[in-house]
C-alpha cells in the first residue's frame, strides 16, 4: 500500500478520500480548526473568538485547512451542517486528518449527505489556496482551465482477518457490518496495512452537540449495535438523574437523556465522564485502547504509555462494536516519535496555572506535530498538572500526544531525523495569559471541572473555600463524574463545599452544559481551565477569564478576577 502518500509527515500525492461533486468558493483556513466549539452547527459560521478566520462562513464553500484540531466532536458537528445543508461543500486537508473525514464518511454512508474530502500535495493545496472558485468533478480538482488529477483511496488493499470478513459480510449483525464498513474505509485513508485488536473504548459521541448525535446513535441501536469490549462514555449533556429539577427544557432533556439510554442500550457503562483515566481501571502503559475525547486520548497517550489515536465521535463506537481499530498513527511505535523539540523557559515560583499555559502554547507552537518539551526535567509536575496541559493542549495541535523530557513515560524516545525546534519564553507566557483573558474584572461565574475535576482538586478547593462562602452575585459550579462525586460526598467534601455556596454537578462538563445550568444571567465567567478559556467564548458566547485555583477562589469571594497579570510573571517582566 502507498503509504509514502498519507503518513504523518504529509501528503505527496493528491487523494480524493471521500468523493462527492462539489464546486463553490475558496475559503482558506491559516490554521487547522475544531467543529465542536470552533463552528456554529446552526450556520457553519467559524464562532472559535482566537481563529484568524473568525466570523467567516463555511456553508457551501471549498474550506482549506492544514488539518483539523481540538475535540473529537467535530465529526458530529459536520455531520448535522450537513444533515441541514450547512456543510462546506468540500473539505481539503495538507496533511493527515481524521475528525472531520469520518464525519463525512457517516454523512454519506448512512444518511446520504455527502461532501467532498481530499487530501492534497503542498503544492496543489498552495495553488488551491490561491483560487477564488473551485470545483471537483469525478477524480478531478478543477481550479480555472486547470484540471488536477486525484488517486481516489479505496480499502481494496487492506488486509482482513477471516472474523473482519465475517462481520464485514453481515454474520454480526447489521450495525456492526457498517461499522466494520467505515473502520476499513478509515483504516484506508489512514495508511493502514490492517486492523488491529483493543482492549478498551471510550465513547465522546454521547454529548447531545446537535440532533445528528441522536439520530446516528439510535441508528445504530435500532441495527441491534452491542460492544465487545469494555466501553466507558464521555460526560453528556445533563445531569441524567437530576435534569429535570434542574428546569432543563424538556425537548432538549429528553433527547440528551435518549442519546445517553442508546449508549446504555449498546452496552457501554454509565461512566458520564469526560476523564476516564481516573478510573482506577486506567490503561497500562503500551496497552491497545480505542479512546475519543481529545483530553482523554492526549492523556492516555503521554501520560500513561498507552495507545490510541485520537478516534472521531462514530469512529468510537465502531470500535466499541468491533474490538478493531485501523493500525496507523501512534498505535505504531516510529509514529509516537517527537518531530519538534520546544524548550521551555521554566519561571520561578509559578503557580499550577502555568501547566495549562504550557499546553496552550506547545500546541500552538506545533500544531500538528508531536513535541518533545524540554526544561522541566526538575519540574515535578503532578497528574493534576499533566492533566492540565494535556486538556489545553488538545485545543491548538491535532497531534495526539507529547512528550515530556524526565517526565512523561516515552520522554526518553528519541526524535524523528532533523526535528524542528522552538522555544517557549516567559513572553510566550504573557501574552497567552493576555490572550486567555480578556473579559471585565467582574465575574458572575466560575466554572471548574474541564475535563472534571479529580478528588484532589475537589480536596483543594474546598481548603481554599473553608470558612468562606461565595458572594451573592457570583455563582460556582464544579463539574465532575459520579465516582468522583461519591467519593467527595463520603469524606464530607460535598457538604463542606454546598456550606460554601459552591454548588457540585455529575454527568455534565463544561464543553456540554447548557442553560439553565449554566446560568442565564452570567456574563463573564472565570475558569482555571486552558482547554475552557479557549473553548467557553465559542460555546457559551460569554466573556472569559482564566486563573488558577486560587485566583478562582478569591473570585468566587469577592466577584472580582485580580487585573493584570499573576505574581509569577509580573515579577518575571520587571
Amino acid at each position: 500500500m502507498a503509504n509514502q502518500t498519507r503518513d504523518l509527515d504529509g501528503t505527496t500525492v493528491s487523494t480524493l478520500i471521500v468523493a462527492a461533486k462539489a464546486q463553490g468558493p475558496v475559503v482558506t483556513c491559516e490554521e487547522g480548526l475544531s467543529f465542536w466549539g470552533g463552528v456554529d452547527p446552526k450556520s457553519g459560521t467559524i464562532i472559535d473568538a482566537h481563529h484568524p478566520q473568525f466570523g467567516a462562513c463555511l456553508a457551501g464553500r471549498i474550506v482549506l485547512m492544514p488539518t483539523s484540531r481540538g475535540s473529537c466532536s467535530g465529526s458530529g458537528v459536520l455531520l448535522e451542517l450537513a444533515m441541514k445543508g450547512l456543510a462546506p461543500a468540500a473539505l481539503v486537508f495538507r496533511e493527515p486528518e481524521d475528525v472531520l473525514t469520518l464525519g463525512a464518511l457517516v454523512a454519506s454512508e448512512m444518511f446520504d449527505c455527502s461532501l467532498a474530502v481530499l487530501r492534497l500535495s503542498a503544492a496543489d493545496y498552495q495553488k488551491l489556496s490561491q483560487a477564488d472558485q473551485a470545483a471537483i468533478s469525478g477524480q478531478s480538482l478543477v481550479i480555472g482551465e486547470t484540471a488536477i488529477p486525484l488517486t481516489q483511496i479505496t480499502p481494496s488493499d487492506l488486509k482482513l482477518t477471516a472474523s473482519d470478513q465475517a462481520v464485514l459480510a453481515g454474520a454480526q449483525g447489521p450495525a456492526a457490518q457498517i461499522a466494520m464498513e467505515i473502520l476499513c474505509a478509515m483504516a484506508s485513508s489512514q495508511g493502514a496495512e490492517e486492523l488491529l485488536d483493543v482492549t478498551r473504548a471510550h465513547i465522546d459521541g454521547c454529548i447531545y452537540a446537535s440532533p445528528a448525535n441522536l439520530v446516528f446513535a439510535e441508528a445504530m441501536a435500532d441495527r441491534g449495535g452491542q460492544v465487545v469490549v469494555p466501553t466507558t462514555m464521555n460526560a453528556i449533556s445533563v445531569d441524567r438523574d437530576n435534569w429535570q429539577a434542574q428546569q432543563v427544557p424538556h425537548d432538549f432533556g429528553l433527547a440528551a437523556s435518549r442519546l445517553a439510554d442508546a449508549y446504555v442500550r449498546m452496552g457501554a457503562q454509565p461512566t458520564f465522564t469526560c476523564a476516564p483515566y481516573q478510573s482506577e481501571d486506567r490503561p497500562e502503559a503500551g496497552e491497545d485502547i480505542g479512546w475519543s475525547e481529545s483530553n482523554a486520548v492526549i492523556y492516555a497517550n503521554s501520560v500513561l504509555g498507552a495507545r490510541s489515536v485520537k478516534h472521531p465521535d462514530f469512529l468510537d463506537l465502531f470500535i466499541a462494536l468491533t474490538g478493531r481499530a485501523p493500525a496507523s498513527g501512534v498505535y505504531l511505535d516510529g509514529n509516537r516519535r517527537a518531530a519538534v523539540v520546544i524548550n521551555v523557559t521554566m519561571p520561578s515560583d509559578s503557580d499550577e496555572s502555568f501547566w495549562p499555559l504550557l499546553g496552550w502554547i506547545a500546541g500552538h507552537k506545533s500544531p500538528d506535530r508531536i513535541p518533545l518539551l524540554r526544561g522541566l526535567e526538575e519540574a515535578s509536575p503532578s497528574t493534576d498538572d499533566l492533566r492540565a496541559v494535556c486538556a489545553s493542549f488538545g485545543t491548538t495541535s491535532a497531534a495526539p500526544m507529547f512528550h515530556m523530557a524526565g517526565v512523561t513515560p516515552e520522554g526518553e524516545l528519541p526524535t524523528k531525523a532533523d526535528p524542528k525546534t522552538d522555544t517557549i519564553t516567559l513572553e510566550d507566557f504573557r501574552q497567552a495569559w493576555k490572550s486567555l483573558n480578556s473579559g471585565p474584572d467582574a465575574i458572575d461565574l466560575v466554572a471548574l471541572g474541564s475535563p472534571h475535576f479529580s478528588l484532589a482538586e475537589t480536596r483543594a478547593f474546598a481548603r481554599e473555600m473553608a470558612g468562606q462562602t461565595v458572594h451573592s452575585d457570583t455563582a460556582v459550579i464544579i463539574t465532575l463524574s459520579r465516582a468522583t462525586k461519591a467519593q467527595a460526598d463520603a469524606e464530607g467534601l460535598l457538604a463542606r463545599l454546598e456550606q460554601s455556596g459552591v454548588q457540585v454537578v455529575s454527568d455534565l462538563c463544561w464543553c456540554s452544559i447548557s442553560e439553565p445550568v449554566f446560568p442565564p444571567m452570567a456574563r463573564t465567567v472565570m475558569t482555571n481551565s486552558g482547554k475552557y478559556a479557549h473553548y467557553g467564548p465559542g460555546l457559551s458566547g460569554r466573556q472569559v477569564r482564566f486563573g488558577s485555583l486560587s485566583d478562582c477562589a478569591g473570585a468566587a469571594v469577592t466577584g472580582l478576577a485580580d487585573a493584570g497579570l499573576p505574581h509569577w510573571l509580573d515579577q518575571q517582566s520587571k
